[in-house]
């Protein structure tokens, strides 16, 4: 049994994390999840439930049982929204693995449309308003593209240029290129993690920059070289300077 009581599961690609904070929105659980796992390698998946029985626990498929492994020794116990993570690999392979390696076999859904006692499926199809919206940021979130008209306007994209940053070491380090989604405390999450670290400061009005200060300039300089270009999500890879002093 290691720490925390967890007992150890054979590798595999799925990770299962519980004690996770319930009171966190399902939607900024997937993203936080994202973007402090993501650096162990490519994720497949992340499921999280709504419901009553779900909630504090979630799944988060990785591509190779490499980078699974790596993300279970790094982040157990890892204070995540002020709870510490317990994470086990997972006991069942997922359907995305599943996919990956031609094993899925679709699950027989027979028994619940056929029948005198069947449930009538009263969700709309796709054309028709049903579940698209929550299928395109899925697909976001698992590292496909992102939904259409979330993207900015090529001329606003065009119109704002990068701010440059300087090459001097400071202990303040400034950061571009962040996704729309951008919480002060998923850039704490992934910064925290480094020795030296003060706090994260957004910036009103533009989700794309922050700044981040550390103790010292030797300890900004540690936590810039392991995460710039770092992805927090699959079209948003984070540029790190130094600020200018």
């Amino acid at each position: 049994m290691n720490q925390g009581g967890v007992i150890p599961l054979p590798p595999c690609q799925t990770l299962y994390i519980n004690n996770l904070n319930e009171k966190v929105k399902m939607e900024e659980l997937k993203k936080s999840l994202y973007a402090i796992f993501s650096q162990f390698g490519e994720i497949l998946e992340i499921v999280a439930g709504k419901s009553l029985k779900a909630r504090g626990q979630a799944f988060v498929v990785f591509k190779d049982i490499n980078s699974a492994s790596n993300a279970l020794r790094s982040m157990q116990g890892f204070p995540f929204y002020e709870k510490p993570m317990r994470i086990n690999y997972a006991k069942k392979k997922s359907d995305a693995v599943a996919k990956l390696d031609g094993t899925y076999t679709p699950k027989d859904k027979s028994k619940f449309t056929k029948g005198a006692g069947a449930v009538k499926d009263k969700r709309k199809p796709y054309d028709q308003g049903g579940n698209e919206p929550k299928r395109l940021m899925d697909n976001m979130l698992i590292g496909n593209a992102a939904p259409p008209g979330m993207q900015p306007p090529p001329s606003a994209a065009a119109a704002r240029q990068p701010i440059k940053g300087s090459g001097v070491p400071h202990k303040i380090l400034f950061l571009q290129n962040l996704p729309q989604e951008t919480t002060e405390m998923m850039m704490t999450m992934l910064f925290e993690q480094f020795p030296g670290f003060k706090e994260t400061r957004l910036v009103p009005g533009r989700h794309d920059i922050a700044f981040v200060e550390f103790n010292s300039d030797t300890e900004a300089a540690q936590a810039k070289t392991a995460l710039n270009h770092f992805k927090i999500t699959p079209t948003n890879a984070m540029q790190i300077t130094f600020a200018n002093k």
